[in-house]
Parts: structure tokens; sequence; C-alpha cells
């Protein structure tokens, strides 16, 4: 583990120190319990099935990144005595999570006090929560002594969030005096099923990359009035919902991060996708004003006909020329209250949100100073005064960007569907993103997310994306998760949550060391799927969790029994050197053919995912050996179609595209997914992981197999595409 050590700091040396470039060194039972503590992994099984012991400087790393201090013995003894009286010295915790009843709400008390605890309920009423009488456990803190209770949770308090304040009375008599306060999270139990059309007991839809599903009327990439249309033709054809790639905020200038899935904000949405036409201003303009808009979009729409690459950087520029042109029309007084209710409603996060944005702009091609980066500091306190016009624009714009997507919404459940926009969630953000910069205290710093090594990443893999502090979640009650589903689902029907098992524990990786050196951190996830289910249920939206991969089998129970959908991929469904048969599948499950890190399924079978890997040279193994391994998954494969009779003995590509659709029909899942990519017979893949600047991921259009534009005006006339929808709409 050569240079682990070079980025730590110590005061002296201890027995779990190393210098730079030695070998890894076993950490002390001091630190290995510190760790733990605070829900750092001191050891894990590989992907391989090896026992992993963590080495002491990613744990020093971590703990370090969690405001622990770890540099000598006497630090971890000391952090160590703090880590266990902190609980004991809150009358209450900082917030408290649970489904009705489940938990029981631990209180701490001071020595010769009683304590009343009352619920300050959502809706403004109030309600007593009954302390048992019970023998309590001591504690001597500060050299005083402290009480333990725990006070169950009444299975008649509503789902909701609620404030728990704590009372205490000195005995003998005396007044009550508040001492403390916290949030107090009902949660479901359970999410419903997903909902579906009359008659059905299930429901199937469409997964999209929306940039990629471009209009005659689209600005050289898809928008949101593509989202609209795409929802309604395929809710025309009996899909109950349309998944697409997230569609958070990403940066406001260029070079704009083409990856969907390192936002600048989870919470916000990306003005990328705007349709300017679509505001109403516009139809105010001058005819000077008309013209400008029209000129900066004639060279971004004649892209929409290049089937060769996406450029966000030119839709941008062009449409900021529009949007720059539509704002300055002065809105009508209902128009006004319309925004202003908006930007009440989301607050301070949306000023802050719109202020990063302005940043962005004034800073544009030269060096932020380092003062910038701190939102709290007195140049961001000026700068918010100085670029209140460009903030306004900015505010203005995701007012916008959110009745756009209500509109998408709206078309969607018009055309029929049960469920309607499914929505993405990705796992982090960019670290000099919004969100990293507003929220910064919730963030670990010298931290990236990212993943073990396994099978596919021998290396393991780095997102450069800065993970969410657990302790840090616990103490602001909750609330950045909170906002951030409840702002992606107050117009969609579903969520999608990329790599769900972040929200059970995420892989840290310390700054300057590879993934194979990071460790998993723990999060309460309680907590975290229990708020996540308090939004959706208010939003009567379905959740599925992206469980692919590395993940504890009791992780996929947890998540059924809470009603909340796994995902299957057919070609990972293996079962020795065949396919697990459809009807074993589980039922709690969105079932695809594949995904976004696959090749569509005709370039799957024409060995384009072994092709590609050989050309960026990302092969661990010869060509020969890859190709081979894959000709007998793709010959499995055909067998099993075959016995079903799903496919004759020369089926061509488009047939066995369209059976391997109507195969994962045959299991039990509650929702089947169909990949548009292969109702049009594209080949190529728009991710291929482990490569950055060597192919150009995200920005591939929807072209058919012979690599044509297809466009969304002709998507519904097109044979390929209404003969696949109809064989799925017709077994589902």
């Amino acid at each position: 583990m050569g240079g682990t050590e070079a980025s730590m700091t110590a005061d002296s040396p201890t027995p779990d120190t190393a210098t730079p470039d030695s070998a890894p060194v076993e950490p002390s039972p001091a630190l290995v319990q510190l760790a733990a503590a605070h829900g750092i992994a001191t050891e894990y099984w590989s992907f391989f099935g090896d026992r992993v012991h963590v080495p002491a400087p990613t744990l020093r790393a971590v703990l370090q990144a969690m405001h622990v201090e770890t540099a000598t013995d006497d630090d971890i003894s000391a952090t160590l005595a703090e880590v266990e009286d902190a609980p004991w010295r809150r009358v209450l915790p900082p917030s408290f999570v649970s489904r009705p009843g489940a938990r029981a709400l631990p209180v701490h008390v001071p020595d010769g006090h009683d304590v009343r605890l009352v619920v300050a309920l959502e809706d403004g009423s109030w309600r007593d929560l009954p302390v048992p009488d019970q023998a309590p456990v001591a504690r001597e803190v500060d050299g005083a002594t402290r009480w333990r209770v725990e006070v169950p949770l009444p299975t008649t308090l509503p789902v909701g969030w609620h404030t728990v304040h704590a009372f205490l009375t000195p005995f003998g008599g005396g007044d009550a005096t508040e001492s403390a306060q916290a949030g107090l999270v009902i949660t479901p139990e359970r999410m419903p099923d997903p909902p579906t059309r009359p008659g059905r007991h299930r429901g199937w839809g469409l997964m999209a990359q929306l940039y990629s599903v471009r209009s005659r009327a689209s600005w050289g990439m898809g928008d949101f009035a593509d989202l609209a249309d795409l929802a309604a033709i395929a809710g025309a054809e009996g899909a109950d919902f349309l998944l697409v790639n997230p569609i958070h905020a990403a940066e406001i200038t260029s070079p704009i991060e083409a990856s969907p899935y390192r936002p600048a904000s989870r919470r916000f949405l990306a003005p990328l996708y705007v349709r300017p036409e679509d505001i109403r201003e516009v139809a105010y303009l001058t005819p000077t004003e008309r013209a400008l808009v029209e000129a900066a979009r004639t060279p971004v729409a004649a892209m929409d006909l290049d089937p060769a690459r996406i450029d966000r950087d030119a839709v941008w520029a062009a449409k900021r020329v529009a949007l720059d042109a539509i704002f300055a029309v002065p809105l009508s007084p209902a128009r006004v209250a319309e925004r202003d209710a908006f930007a009440a409603r989301e607050g301070q996060p949306l000023d802050d949100f719109a202020l990063w944005c302005a940043l962005e702009e004034h800073y544009e091609g030269s060096a932020r100073p380092d003062e910038a980066w701190d939102i709290a500091s007195p140049l961001i306190s000026d700068l918010r005064e100085r670029l209140a016009g460009r903030v306004r624009f900015h505010v203005w714009l995701q007012w916008i960007c959110d009745q756009q997507v209500e509109s998408a919404q709206a078309a969607a459940k018009a055309s029929g569907m049960a469920i309607g926009v499914m929505h993405d969630l990705a796992v982090g953000v960019h670290p000099l993103g919004s969100d990293a910069w507003s929220l910064r205290p919730m963030y670990a710093q010298g931290m990236a997310v990212g993943a073990p090594p396994d099978m596919y990443n021998q290396q393991g893999q780095t997102w450069n994306q800065p993970p969410w502090l657990p302790g840090a979640l616990a103490e602001s009650g909750y609330a950045p998760l909170r906002d951030m589903i409840r702002t992606l689902l107050r117009h969609a029907g579903a969520l999608r949550i990329d790599h769900v098992i972040g929200l059970f524990r995420l892989w840290w990786i310390p700054e300057g060391l590879s993934p194979a050196a990071g460790t998993y951190v723990r999060y309460d996830h309680e907590a975290m799927i229990g708020v996540l289910m308090l939004e959706a249920q208010r939003a009567s939206a379905v959740l599925i969790g992206e469980d692919l991969g590395n993940v504890e089998p009791w992780v996929r129970d947890y998540l059924a029994d809470r009603g909340i959908l796994g995902t299957s991929v057919l070609w990972f469904e293996r079962e020795g050197d065949g396919f697990r048969p459809p009807e074993e599948y589980r039922r709690s499950l969105l079932a695809t053919v594949n995904t976004h890190d696959l090749p569509p399924t005709a370039g799957y079978l024409a060995d384009e995912h072994v092709a590609l890997r050989a050309r960026l040279g990302l092969l661990t193994r010869p060509v020969e050996e890859e190709l081979a391994d894959a000709d007998a998954e793709r010959a499995a494969m055909l067998t099993l179609l075959r016995s079903r009779g799903l496919i004759g003995e020369a089926p061509s590509e488009r047939e066995v595209i369209e059976a391997l659709s109507v195969l994962i029909t045959a299991s039990p899942s509650q929702l089947v997914g169909v990949a548009l990519v292969d109702a049009v017979g594209e080949r190529r893949t728009q991710n291929q992981p482990g490569t950055d600047t060597e192919y150009p991921n995200w920005q591939i259009p929807l072209a058919g197999p012979e690599g044509e534009v297809v466009l969304l005006d002709d998507l519904a006339t097109l044979p390929r595409f209404t003969s696949l929808v109809s064989a799925v709409d017709a077994r589902v």
C-alpha cells in the first residue's frame, strides 16, 4: 500500500503507523475499536471471497475525515471515552427516525430530575409521550450521574415529521424547564405495490437516456418537452412508466460534465433540458428578440440530425442566449405570484444554488479565490449582493424547470400511465458542485466514493464524489435527504436509487490512494430508508433500488420487506453455465434485459462489449478468451430462447432482441423495463465503465442499427419499436 501514510500526520510514532511505501500495517486494538464505533469497517469480505483486514492508515484517514482525532495513542483513548460519553451528555439524540412503535427513544436524565416528554406533531397538535416506570441504567459522566431510560414510541403516532421536547423538573419541586428538543420522524412500515392499469397485475415501462432522444424541435439534445412526448408515445403503447437518466443540475459554464451521475446538485434540476419556446413569456418577445432566439437555435438544431455525438456545451451556449432574452420579459402579476411561491417553498437552499450558478458565471475562465469556496465568507456575502441579478435569473430558471417537468408528468399520466415519469437518483455529487459547496459540513473532505475491486474492475473504482458524513446527517435531522427526495418526487411517479447499497454502506477512498485502499462506512439505513419512504409515500411514488453487484444478501430481503423493488438484469442472472429461468426471479423487482453500463442488446449480441474494451485496452485477458466466453454466453441464451419457442433455428438480430424482452415477462417481477435503445436497434453503449476521456460516455444520440438517427417524431410509426413494445405489452 505504497504512499498510504504520506497523507497522514502524527505527533509521534504509534504501533500502527507506517512510512510511505511500506507494507500495510495492522491497526492497534484501540484504533479498531474507535473505527468500529464510528461505523467504519475494520475488515470485510471481498468480491473474490477473501477476508480483508483494513490497514491502520486507511482507518486513520477515514476517522480524520469524520473530524475524529487519531494522531497519538492518547488521542485515540480520549476519543474513545468521548464516543462512549457523548450520548449520555444529551438528554435527547440529535434526531430519531422510527417506524410506528418499532424503536424506543433513548433519553438521558441528570441525577435528581424527572423528565416529561411532549411530541409536537406535524399538524400542530401536541401529545404527551409517556415515560415508562422502569429501572434506568446509570453512568458517571463528567463527575455526575446520569440516567438512561428507553421510551417506547406509541404505535398511534402518525407518520410524519414531528419534534419531541424534553422538560426537566428537579426532585422535590421547582419549575420545569425545556432542556432539549429533537426531530422525531415516524416513517411508513412498508410501501404499497406499484400501481397498474385496470385489469393488470403489473406494469412495464420504457427506459431512456433523455439527452439522447431528440425531435425536430430539439436544440441538439433531448429536453423536457421531448420527455413529455416520449412519455405520451410510450403510454399510448401501454407503458406504465418512463425511466430516464438523472436530470440533476450540472455545471452552467463550459465544460459541462457529461455524466448525469456526477451532478453539481442532486436537489435541483438541469436547465440544460429546458425547451425555451415552451416558456410562456416567449409570446411577448419583440420581433428582434424572436430573431435572436431563432438565430441561437439554428446551429444546434442542425445537430439533431447528427448521429455521432451530443455537444452539451454548444447546446447550453445557445440556450443561454435565448433564456437571457426571455428572462428580460416582465412577468404578469399572476406569474410573479407563482414564481415567488416557488422560491418561498424552496427557501434558502434555492438561493444558495442560484448563487453558486452566478459564481460559476462570475469566475468563468479564471481561478476562484480560496475565500469563494466558503459560503460563509465575507467575499461570498459581498458577491451575493453584487450578483443579485444573476441569482434572480437562476431562481427563475429553476422555476421554469419545475414547470416543464410538471408538464411532462401530466402528459405521462394523461397517456394512461399508472406511474408516469421515473426519475433516477445519482449516488453522489461533483466535489466542486453546488451541493458540495453549500452543504460542505455535510460531506467528508478528502474522501471519494467508489467501489472495491471486483471481476469487472480489478483495481476497484473511484467515482470522485465526496460521501455524506453519517453523523452530520443525523445532526441535521436528515433534512438534506428529505429535501432532495421531496424535490425529485414533486412531479414524478417513481424514483430509482442508483447504488442503493449506499444508503446502508459506502466505499470510502482516502484522497490520493487507490480504490483498493478504501473501506466501507455504514449509515443508519433504518433512518435513510425511512426518510426515503416517507417522502415517497407522500408523493404516491414507487421506489426502486439498484441492488446489482456486491450487495449483502440481507439488504435485498430488507428492501423487499419495506416494499422497495430491487433490480435485475437478464445477462447477470446466471446459473451454472447457463441462465436462471425468469420464473425464479424475485417478485419485488424491476426486471430488464440490460443496463446503461452495457451495450444495447444488438451490440451485446455482436460482441461489442468485447470489441470496445479491446480497442480501449481494458481487457485483462487475451481477446480470444473473452470472445470464447461471449460466444458460450450467447449460445446458452439462444438455447434458452429456443427451448421456450421464442425463436427459430436461424433468428435475425431483431427477433432475438424481441424474444429477450418477451422472456423476462415470464418472471413474477412487479415491473418490467424495456430499453429504448433495444426497441430501435441501437448498437453503441452509452457508458463504458473504466473510461473517462477514452470514450464519449453519456454523449451518444439515439440511432438505429445502421447508425441512422432515430428522431422522436418518427418513433411511434417505427416498425421495430411498435413490434417490440406490443409484444411486451401483450404479455405483462
